[in-house]
């Protein structure tokens, strides 16, 4: 037990100016807090005139509040609040809110909400053809060319950090929510999102979530901490096919999951330039469904990403160490980004050893249909090194290797690979529309072997689609890396730098919709059928030949030759050769290369310059019969499909328009293909072509 009688007391505590400076002390904090409690309605009537003048000059945004008071300290109290923008609906209506500040943080300027409560809130989005309620989200403020410069002044470290701050601030550490709903209304239908009954307790939540009252509910709970910046939450939910409200109107994309968690472990900053944040995200069953991404439901089986980014004052990465789990597939990216000097994106991809299966049971459920099932055994190794400049592609850096030397396919998926071998049956599609079944055997007369197939057709065919198709693994890694500057220059998928192989693949196994995720589907295939070797070269330009389309319902080599030139495809010479590998990109369009006169049209003869020169300069044309400009002027068209004598307008089967924008495409892949010129004979071999 203390004994207070034999405590000591400093004898400076009993001096006379010491007690005389403490009591005028307490008297001043007495005197201010007085002072402040008489005025801070004033204050507050100045702060909520201030908050109206904003939203309205910035936003063209009324902001009404029928009632509103100090309820402690630093708490005030609102009721009945209504937000709408001038010629719109109305946002929000809210019956109550209670908001308190941190006392301490607000003494030095920084607002942080210490505890906040809404009653009977309504959010309502409302969006009528091209306008809605809520396009102040995305105006232009008034002063925004003024603080502009200061912006742009920051490092991207300072602007991540300060929305992370601005982002944490608004959290409060206690939080009650009755009866608050948000909705989505346009023209074909309303969602509305409620939360009847909500808490965040000292940073700890558990709140259900219901969408169109009991459709489906969501569960979200987890911890927030806005003082040292860390969260996580778990999202479940027990409709198992609920999509998240609202981006499926307004994305077209559906999105559900058994399980879905995020958490953000640290954030460190190192000095004013670079920011550490670290963290990382898992689910469970996601499924994902958009036109552009597959025509079916893709379903992501158990993955995560754990690591974060670094950031400092012009570049975004991969912290090392950074990775991504899929079922047993394990891998670590690298990414990073540049913004300043030039605008740089990287990439890489070092896998190391690890077992192929693996990496096929990781992949999507029906993402890649014709994989689903697949059998292989071995090690294999991947390594991707990709770097580009945004503005500036054509410097583009790639390079990707396999080792693929132990892989091995047991059983084949949908896409039964090893088929191809003997007699089997094409189905020709135009666009989705089935055009007829096409046998690859004796059984048709059309069908016609390799070794009846003129040899300089084969060249042809080759120099214009594939000049490297028997050197090659499926990949061309040059041409791949034109299509990636094309399709970066272009900002859309403009070229796909197809090899025969690709094409093959295309046309056997995938659908026509250009998707992304088809794409991906269509060079692992090709990968496979490859690497396995079950199938020769020779058969697949085989099959090539004698499925391809030449024109409208025209189908195969001979089908091809019959049609243009009445031929059999052992009889076809040097120029009819070149005008048939000229129309394999644009089949369709193939009897507008022709004059009345059954002539070809003076524009296609810069395809048959460039690959009769390629294959004069790779010695193909030993043997061969090589007329003037290759044969340019014997090409004659059937009398049948001759297009009428034109009366006074330029003859053609294309409007204008539709020439010129052929000629311009035909144009870009002659330069593409000039690169190739290069590499085969070296640079200043073109010169003489042009």
């Amino acid at each position: 037990m203390l004994d207070f009688k034999n405590i000591k007391i400093p004898e400076f505590f009993k001096k006379k100016w010491f007690i005389i400076t403490l009591a005028s002390f307490l008297g001043v904090l007495l005197i201010g807090f007085i002072w402040a409690m008489s005025v801070r309605g004033d204050m507050l009537n100045k702060a909520v005139i201030k908050v109206q003048k904003k939203l309205k000059d910035d936003y063209q945004l009324n902001f009404e509040v029928d009632k509103y008071e100090f309820a402690g300290l630093t708490t005030v109290e609102f009721q009945k609040v209504k937000l709408y923008p001038d010629s719109a609906e109305q946002l929000a209506a809210i019956d109550e809110f209670q908001v308190s500040v941190k006392l301490f943080p607000l003494l030095s300027g920084n607002v942080q909400l210490k505890d906040l409560n809404l009653k009977n809130a309504n959010i309502t989005l409302v969006k009528h053809d091209s306008t809605s309620n809520y396009d102040f989200l995305f105006r232009k403020k008034a002063d925004q060319d003024s603080s502009k410069e200061n912006s742009n002044n920051r490092t991207l470290a300072e602007r991540v950090d300060n929305l992370l701050k601005r982002a944490f601030q608004a959290v409060p550490n206690n939080l009650s929510l009755e009866n608050v709903s948000l909705s989505y209304q346009d023209s074909a239908a309303t969602q509305v999102v409620k939360i009847p009954e909500g808490r965040i307790d000292d940073g700890d939540y558990d709140i259900d979530v219901f969408l169109n009252e009991q459709e489906a509910k969501w569960n979200f709970k987890g911890n927030i901490n806005p003082s040292r910046q860390t969260a996580n939450v778990t999202i479940t939910s027990e409709n198992k096919d609920a999509q998240i409200p609202f981006i499926g109107r307004r994305l077209g994309l559906k999105v559900s999951f058994d399980e879905l968690s995020f958490h953000l472990d640290q954030v460190s900053r190192k000095g004013k330039k670079n920011l550490e944040v670290k963290g990382g995200i898992s689910s469970k069953n996601m499924r994902v469904k958009h036109h552009r991404l597959s025509e079916e439901t893709i379903v992501l089986p158990d993955g995560s990403a754990d690591g974060g980014f670094l950031i400092s004052e012009n570049t975004i990465e991969l912290i090392q160490g950074t990775k991504v789990s899929v079922k047993d597939f394990v891998f670590e990216p690298k990414l990073k980004f540049s913004r300043k000097p030039k605008k740089i994106l990287e990439m890489a991809v070092h896998t190391g050893k690890f077992k192929a299966q693996n990496f096929f049971d990781a992949l999507p459920v029906g993402l890649f249909e014709n994989l689903d099932g697949i059998e292989v055994e071995g090690d294999i190794q991947y390594d991707m090194d990709f770097k580009v400049d945004i503005d500036e592609p054509e410097q583009l850096s790639f390079a990707s290797k396999i080792d693929d030397q132990g892989l091995k396919v047991k059983k084949w998926g949908k896409a039964n690979i090893a088929e191809l071998i003997g007699p089997f049956v094409y189905e020709a599609y135009e666009d989705t529309v089935k055009m007829r079944d096409i046998k690859l055997d004796a059984t048709n007369p059309n069908f016609t072997p390799l070794g009846q197939i003129a040899p300089i057709l084969r060249k042809t065919v080759l120099n214009t689609e594939d000049p490297f198709f028997y050197k090659h693994n499926g990949f061309e890694l040059e041409a791949f890396q034109l299509s990636i500057v094309t399709n970066i220059k272009e900002k859309k998928f403009k070229r796909g730098a197809s090899t025969i192989s690709m094409q093959l693949i295309k046309n056997l196994y995938l659908n026509r919709n250009k998707t992304m995720m088809r794409k991906f589907e269509e060079i692992l295939l090709v990968w496979l059928m490859e690497q396995s070797k079950q199938v020769t070269k020779d058969r697949l330009l085989e099959i090539y030949l004698n499925i391809i389309e030449w024109g409208k319902n025209v189908y195969g080599i001979s089908e091809a030759s019959k049609y243009y030139f009445g031929k059999t495809p052992s009889e076809l010479k040097i120029g009819e050769s070149l005008y048939l590998s000229s129309i394999i990109p644009r089949p369709k369009t193939g009897l507008s290369s022709f004059d009345y006169t059954g002539q070809l049209k003076p524009w296609v003869m810069k395809h048959f310059n460039t690959y009769g020169y390629i294959m004069t300069k790779m010695n193909q044309l030993e043997g061969e019969e090589v007329p003037a400009n290759y044969g340019f002027y014997q090409v004659q068209l059937q009398p049948n499909l001759r297009p009428p004598r034109p009366k006074g307008i330029p003859d053609s089967m294309m409007n204008h328009d539709d020439i010129k924008d052929m000629v311009d495409e035909i144009d870009k892949e002659e330069k593409i293909r000039k690169t190739l010129l290069e590499k085969l004979f070296g640079k200043g071999s073109t010169e003489e072509n042009n």
